[in-house]
């Protein structure tokens, strides 16, 4: 992910929380806020300690950026996105957190075409 495309300032997850659209399935949350003046979407990740230990944790992150990545392309631009980890996720590999993570995104409206 470049760094333009990441939100690291609370004030910018609280805006997300805040005034954007939340969807969820039993692994994640997705807030996704409609943003006129970038063209690009951002992405802002939050994986709780309840899910494990900082290894589990970070293999999460990594999981859901490189699908934010591979599948950027289907992504609406224009939007930020927050994404939540749920406890289920930390037994997971890589192919089960993508296809939970694009369901939710699905569910979301937020892909050009359905995948």
């Amino acid at each position: 992910m470049k760094k333009e495309q990441r939100i690291k300032k609370n004030e910018e997850f609280q805006e997300v929380f805040k005034k954007g659209k939340s969807t969820a399935n039993r692994q994640f949350v997705i807030y996704s806020l409609k943003k006129e003046d970038q063209e690009v979407f951002r992405i802002g990740l939050s994986v709780s300690k309840k899910v494990g230990k900082a290894v589990t944790r970070n293999r999460i992150k990594r999981s859901v950026k490189e699908i934010f990545h591979k599948y950027s392309e289907q992504l609406l631009p224009g939007r930020d996105y927050v994404v939540i980890a749920r406890i289920p996720t930390a037994n997971m590999d890589f192919h089960e957190i993508e296809k939970s993570l694009l369901h939710v995104l699905n569910r979301a409206n937020v892909l050009k075409k359905r995948v």
